[in-house]
């Protein structure tokens, strides 16, 4: 069985962060692993507390996996401090990590920067020239490029801006109420649209993560890069028509719409 790895926090609601990496590598056939860089208290209304492992604790866990199941694959989320990067950077240099996904998890659909300008140049110099693929949305994007994106063009131009900047692939998240369900990968020089179809379901907590964490495990199991991908997409498309409706905010999606067996049949209620 291939295996793969997320660095990233804990969603104590389960719908973003390690739970739903989890959920998305088991379903995408390949065995989850977790670093665990930080513990949220949050649900489907906002976070309310974060309380972030040490660096050194970060390095212990890492270097307990990599020496024992190593990693097919690797997908790093959310990472807020500058001191924590620098450990992921430097022990994944060290093991020779292969298939580094990295969502940059830098700006909130609202607009809000989520970590700390010092963090976001540790990501840039550190991380992301390690990265095989990044996956930003908009807003993102438009940090990473330095410039604003207002249309599909400006899509393109961010995109291959950012890959030769960093030496990446790039996948260049559409939504955000431009070019909706359609993303653009830039690889090796060149681009290609991936086009979605518009779901309308408004619970979308922990899209991102499942994207990225979906791509990491079809790397895993020796798919190509826009194969990969465009399965990613196919998986939370999905998990988004299932149309899972759960607590009082921007709930989570069904991420085992999939699943069939016997130990997933309901049972009875009292």
């Amino acid at each position: 069985m291939r295996t793969a790895l997320t660095i990233a926090g804990s969603d104590s609601s389960g719908g973003a962060g390690i739970q739903a990496d989890i959920k998305t590598m088991t379903m995408n056939g390949v065995y989850a692993m977790s670093a665990i860089t930080a513990l949220t208290a949050q649900n489907t209304t906002g976070v309310t507390g974060i309380m972030e492992v040490t660096p050194g604790f970060l390095a212990e866990q890492i270097d307990d996996i990599f020496k024992d199941i190593r990693p097919d694959a690797v997908k790093i989320g959310m990472v807020s401090s500058g001191g924590l990067i620098r450990v992921i950077a430097e022990r994944l240099k060290n093991y020779s990590a292969k298939n580094i996904v990295v969502d940059p998890v830098m700006v909130a659909t609202s607009g809000a920067k989520l970590i700390s300008k010092d963090a976001i140049a540790v990501l840039k110099k550190e991380l992301l020239p390690m990265a095989d693929i990044i996956t930003p949305n908009i807003p993102e994007s438009e940090v990473l490029a330095e410039m604003q994106i207002r249309n599909p063009e400006d899509m393109i131009k961010a995109a291959e801006k950012i890959g030769k900047t960093y030496g990446t692939a790039v996948l260049c998240k559409g939504g955000h109420h431009l070019n909706d369900a359609n993303d653009l990968l830039f690889s090796g020089g060149q681009y290609q649209w991936l086009t979605g179809k518009r779901i309308n379901n408004p619970n979308t907590h922990g899209t991102g993560c499942t994207l990225s964490s979906a791509i990491a495990s079809n790397l895993a199991k020796g798919f190509d890069l826009f194969t990969s991908v465009r399965r990613a997409k196919d998986y939370i498309s999905g998990a988004l028509s299932a149309m899972l409706d759960l607590g009082h905010g921007s709930g989570p999606m069904n991420h085992a719409f999939d699943l069939q067996g016997e130990f997933s049949k309901g049972g009875v209620l009292g």
